[in-house]
């Protein structure tokens, strides 16, 4: 077992996704949670998606440009857009999937392939989750 170098804390509370609250323990993340409209929700505040896509794609993203200073490769720009999908089962429970997007300038395509492919071995967002639901990538060289 490795020893962990930091940990994310946070709460649940009230009716969790549904009108709940999330708060991290440095009270940086306080937020009212929301089922989406697309899933018989009311929306209008936001949902444990969204903040797992947006943990996903800064991740990922701070992985790209790691990957690209290590090889000595300059991106002019860069920018990771990661979508979460709720999905049913064939058991009739929920899953999720992924879709990450991610668009570079200043490389070729097989140059950018080769940088997110690295980039996603080394994100523990994309550790955590390979092989545990479906992900799709596609990249864009600007």
């Amino acid at each position: 077992m490795t020893d962990t170098i930091y940990k994310g804390i946070a709460t649940s509370t009230g009716d969790g996704r549904a009108g709940g609250r999330a708060r991290t323990n440095d009270g940086l993340l306080d937020i009212t949670l929301a089922i989406p409209k697309e899933m018989g929700g009311p929306g209008g505040a936001t949902n444990p998606e969204q903040l797992f896509a947006a943990g996903w794609a800064s991740c990922l993203h701070l992985a790209l440009k790691a990957v690209a200073a290590q090889q000595k490769t300059q991106l002019s720009d860069s920018a990771v857009i990661v979508e979460v999908g709720v999905e049913k089962t064939p058991e009739g429970g929920l899953g999720l999937n992924a879709a990450l997007h991610v668009e570079v300038s200043g490389v070729e395509q097989g140059a950018a392939d080769k940088l997110v492919e690295a980039a996603h071995a080394m994100c523990p967002y994309s550790n955590a989750t390979r092989g545990n639901l479906p992900v799709s990538i596609d990249v864009t060289v600007a």
